[in-house]
């Protein structure tokens, strides 16, 4: 191979390494650094509120320390997912306008509910909806 071609190779290569390493630095900027942890136990979610930040994605865990299935649904924001006995889910959600969504287990919807308030950074949350 000659020596102008190695060297186009080279640049290819590192080329192609920092589009990769971009998308995947960038893949994670777009999405909120912390998650929303929730916990299904006795049926209810701990905390029944959180706040997220508005207009950024966000990952959402869901513990369902029962012995039965649960379910994590908002029609909110559009979200249905099933959480087997004693397993975790990670959801993804967002990008949200600033105001409030509700959230709920299908299976148990009188006693497990809540609401994210998604605020834009550096704002107090307000009250009242979507």
């Amino acid at each position: 191979m000659s020596k102008a071609r190695r060297h186009l190779s080279g640049r290819w290569a590192l080329s192609v390494a920092a589009v990769g390493l971009g998308l995947i630095v960038g893949g994670k900027a777009a999405c909120a650094a912390d998650a929303v942890t929730l916990t299904l136990k006795g049926h209810q979610f701990t905390p029944s509120h959180a706040e997220v930040p508005a207009g950024e994605r966000f990952q959402i865990v869901v513990d369902n320390q029962d012995d039965t299935a649960g379910e994590f649904e908002s029609s909110d924001m559009k979200v249905e997912k099933i959480v087997a006995p004693r397993t975790k889910i990670t959801v993804r959600a967002g990008p949200l306008r600033p105001g409030s969504y509700a959230f709920f287990d299908d299976y148990h919807p009188d006693t497990a509910h809540g609401t994210f308030t998604a605020v834009e950074p550096g704002k107090p949350a307000a009250s009242g909806t979507n």
